[in-house]
């Protein structure tokens, strides 16, 4: 749909052009009236994408728990902030080696992307990881026009619904770059052309847009009854949720590939990483699916409730992944590499901790198909049957490390 710019939009985009700010670029696409929010201390503000009709189906959003309360997505994020850490010199010494900023034109302005950011601090340690990687990409370059470092300018994304007071609330005090949010779904266009130099995201992309129709059809092959989650259904409902994962991929590419610049890279961390039931996530979600089916057997939830129920997050293997990016041909594969955490020793005060986590993350989708009332129940079972089998010593936790560079 098209939109029409209020006066104070095109106030906002005057003064911009004659203010300090000006490198904070405002995409042609973006409707500043929509919303609009800035704080000149923080150099901030946020901008809201306007999608295109008939782009593409309706997308869910499945927000994170929002604040800093007992069961936050700030407070319950330990396991993506691990990955984080797991990856982090291996995304250094990717853009150290990969990165050609030779391609890029003479421009003050480096921008970067974290995709499916949330409101927890690790979106903060995922940047400055890529930022430290990029100025010493800069220093050990030189480039006689690349003398000095140039103004950093880091958009923080996600869907419309996420807790972006509680990011921006707790933003680094001593940031070395400039802030902007870009709300919306990262499977649609959100940036101008060739306007970004690095993607990243971080156990965001196992999320699919929507959970394919025929799940809770009775009448498709696929009809996941009884059932929540995918590891040990039938094959026909493991092709449906392959399959929307790469549609979602193919999209992502699509429009990743007109906003990043030529030499730009894509840095995606994204948890599973390998086709085996016993991987750490996997059992997790079983042991949810046996707490809800509990639950339906007590007569607390309905079958219907339970049978109309899906958890919208597909791990992807190193071969999907490459497939997605080959489908797409305009990025080289410099890295698809699956590492493993090492095994942990069963600890009662660890299963809280894991469930907790889960929480921070399901809550939203589970209170608002089975209802608020039945949640503290819920993860307490939940929590009794990660004690019980001992989840840490089954499992191991995979994640994918995907690295690519813009042709």
């Amino acid at each position: 749909m098209a939109s029409t710019a209020s006066p104070m939009a095109s106030q906002l985009r005057s003064s911009f052009a004659s203010s300090s700010t000006k490198r904070l670029a405002v995409p042609k696409d973006i409707n500043i009236g929509a919303r609009f929010r800035i704080s000149p201390a923080k150099r901030s503000f946020i901008i809201k994408a306007v999608q295109i009709p008939g782009e593409m189906e309706a997308i869910e959003e499945y927000p994170m728990n929002g604040g800093h309360g007992i069961y936050s997505y700030a407070k319950n994020s330990y396991r993506q902030g691990q990955a984080i850490n797991a990856v982090k010199e291996l995304i250094k010494e990717e853009i150290t080696e990969k990165l050609d900023i030779s391609k890029f034109p003479s421009s003050d302005t480096f921008r970067i992307v974290d995709m499916g950011c949330s409101a927890g601090p690790n979106t903060f340690f995922a940047v400055q990881n890529v930022l430290e990687a990029v100025e010493k990409k800069y220093q050990c370059e030189g480039r006689p026009d690349h003398c000095r470092l140039p103004e950093f300018q880091v958009f923080f994304n996600d869907h419309s619904s996420n807790d972006f007071n509680t990011l921006f609330t707790s933003l680094p005090p001593n940031k070395n770059y400039y802030v902007a949010g870009v709300p919306g779904s990262f499977h649609v266009r959100l940036f101008p052309e060739a306007s970004l130099h690095i993607v990243i995201s971080s156990y965001a992309i196992q999320w699919i847009s929507r959970i394919p129709k025929e799940l809770v059809d009775k009448s498709s092959p696929a009809w996941n009854k009884g059932r929540t989650y995918y590891a040990h259904a039938g094959a026909e409902t493991i092709k449906a949720y392959a399959d929307q994962f790469a549609k979602d991929m193919d999209s992502f590419f699509h429009f990743r590939a007109q906003e990043v610049v030529p030499g730009g890279m894509v840095l995606l961390t994204i948890p599973g990483g390998r086709w085996n039931y016993q991987i750490l996530s996997n059992t997790l979600y079983d042991l949810l699916e046996s707490t809800i089916v509990d639950l339906a057997k007590k007569g607390i939830i309905s079958e219907e409730k339970l049978d109309s129920f899906n958890v919208p997050q597909y791990f992807p293997s190193p071969q999907e992944m490459e497939a997605a990016v080959k489908r797409n041909g305009r990025f080289s594969i410099e890295r698809i590499e699956c590492l493993h955490d090492e095994k942990k020793q069963a600890n009662p005060k660890e299963a809280r901790v894991f469930s907790s986590h889960m929480r921070a993350g399901l809550e939203f989708l589970l209170s608002e198909h089975f209802g608020h009332e039945i949640m503290d129940e819920l993860f307490d079972l939940f929590t009794k049957k990660i004690e019980e089998c001992e989840v840490f010593d089954m499992g191991v936790a995979f994640k994918l490390l995907v690295v690519l560079k813009r042709k």
